[in-house]
């Protein structure tokens, strides 16, 4: 057992983490209809600087990667802007922020994308569910499959995005491959059937991620680059055959790009076998050479344990974040949590998002 605890800074690259407890990436859909952050954004961040890292809400590269009403952007201008005001906020307050970059992939509706066009995915596979539009829940449609030439165009976007975050004063981003979006997708076996150098193969299915990384990291020094995968995750009706050949797989091809962390979530374990036969997602520490970050339901006691038995460098924490914006603290001093009020945790203004009160 090492004396590694919650409260151990940890360098990382240029970044020095005051400590090791992650703000998780969190949608709230409280962003502009444009996809802009604003004064709202600006407030819930600052609160919560006293984290070792922020990573931001997921954030589209493109207008195609939408995929729920009131999320933020980062390919104009004006979405620059508006996280420029967020990261100053966040660096004024002494935190740390990254920019978590997403492409839902089929996890969306017509009604969400430009021109009303069909979302798309490695292939026209139909998830099963609903998916959040403005007028509410509508059934999920079948995707279209992205074409062989078309996965370029991908790989810029991801690569502008980079580019676009820096610019907006992230101190690094975050690689979104987790929890069914369209780079989990091409991952897994269930929702990847391609015939192309793009499909078939557990190298095959890594090709566009691996390319994704490739591209950030020429724009973004890879020790601020982390990325996030969701081996055991069935949200978004994701499934894979053998999930454990293929995330050791995975993990293996990804040591070659020297990352800032490897950010596992262990989301799924609550319903064993639900994603294709069970394994444990922190077994992936023992294959990767660098630094590890895991999340999912974790308490102070439950982090310190897994920090000091070797199992992880950094844990992430998403629901005590949204409602004690002081997180830090409160485990500093053992003091009472405040109770998160689930039904504020998508849309809507103050309540429930920048209300919760802090130590006094």
């Amino acid at each position: 057992m090492s004396e590694i605890d919650l409260f151990k800074p940890l360098q990382l690259g240029p970044n020095l983490f005051k400590n090791r407890m992650v703000m998780a990436p969190l949608t709230r859909n409280r962003s502009t209809p444009e996809g802009v952050p604003h004064a709202l954004n600006v407030e819930y961040y600052r609160q919560r600087a006293s984290a070792g890292l922020i990573l931001s809400e997921a954030t589209c590269i493109m207008p195609e990667a939408v995929g729920y009403p009131l999320t933020p952007g980062i390919w104009n201008t004006a979405q620059v802007e508006g996280w420029k005001t967020v990261t100053e906020a966040v660096h004024a307050a002494g935190g740390k922020i990254f920019c978590q970059l997403w492409h839902v992939g089929r996890i969306s509706h017509p009604d969400l994308q430009p021109d009303g066009k069909l979302p798309v995915a490695p292939s026209a596979i139909k998830p099963a569910g609903d998916a959040v539009t403005l007028q509410g829940p509508k059934p999920f449609v079948t995707p279209r499959a992205l074409a062989t030439d078309e996965l370029p165009g991908i790989v810029t976007a991801y690569r502008n995005a980079t580019r676009n975050a820096l610019e907006a004063g992230f101190d690094g981003v975050e690689v979104h491959a987790a929890n069914g979006y369209l780079l989990d997708e091409f991952l897994r076996d269930g929702t990847n059937r391609r015939q192309d150098a793009y499909g078939g193969g557990i190298d095959n299915r890594a090709r566009l991620l691996l390319e994704v990384l490739a591209a950030v990291c020429e724009v973004c020094a890879s020790n601020r680059v982390g990325i996030r995968l969701s081996p055991v995750q069935p949200f978004n009706d994701m499934r894979d055959s053998d999930p454990k050949a293929t995330f050791t797989r995975v993990v293996e091809l990804l040591n070659q790009f020297d990352l800032a962390y490897l950010h596992i979530t262990e989301m799924g374990r609550d319903a064993p076998g639900a994603a294709g036969p069970f394994f444990d997602p922190l077994e992936l520490r023992a294959i990767w050479t660098g630094v590890f970050m895991t999340n999912a339901g974790y308490d102070k006691t439950r982090a310190n344990a897994v920090l000091a038995g070797g199992q992880a460098d950094l844990v992430a924490f998403g629901v005590p974040f949204i409602a004690n914006p002081d997180l830090p603290e409160r485990y500093r001093r053992d003091a009472a949590l405040n109770v998160a009020d689930p039904s504020t945790f998508y849309g809507g203004a103050e309540k429930g998002y920048t209300d919760y009160p802090s130590l006094t």
